[in-house]
């Protein structure tokens, strides 16, 4: 227990935020938190897909992934994709460094394109990864 409090205070430096969606425990009523790790991976999440315009505080916030919504899947299509995620990235979360982005194409004809996001903790110089999917054919009216 007591290691693994210290692994926890240890990490806390990496941020620590409300958990996504918010939650709040029945008990204390308090928001239920995340940190380390698990928050910069939320952040990614949240990062990619989000918007721009969709924050009114921050309205360039996000990954201006739908416009590839139903797009024919091209080599143009996939470069493009990896550059917004990359600058997305790059602009809205420091605490990485992303090393490589690929595309998974496998499923294109399905409507899905899984994008593999492989980057370091700055601070920790530790490795992580991300498999984001997003599908071709699937929109929402806004």
């Amino acid at each position: 227990m007591l290691n693994n409090q210290l692994n926890t205070e240890d990490r806390s430096f990496l941020g620590k935020g409300w958990a996504f969606p918010p939650a709040f425990d029945r008990q204390t009523g308090q928001a239920e938190m995340i940190a380390a790790e698990a928050d910069i991976l939320q952040s990614l999440q949240i990062i990619l897909s989000t918007q721009p315009g969709e924050r009114l505080m921050q309205p360039d916030f996000g990954c201006e992934l739908s416009q590839f919504l139903f797009e024919e899947v091209r080599q143009g299509v996939i470069t493009s994709i990896q550059g917004i995620v990359s600058d997305a990235l790059l602009y809205h979360e420091p605490r990485i460094k992303v090393e490589r982005i690929e595309i998974d194409t496998s499923q294109a004809g399905e409507g899905l394109l899984l994008i593999m996001i492989e980057y370091i903790i700055r601070q920790t110089n530790a490795r992580s990864n991300l498999v984001y999917p997003f599908y071709l054919k699937e929109a929402t009216a806004v």
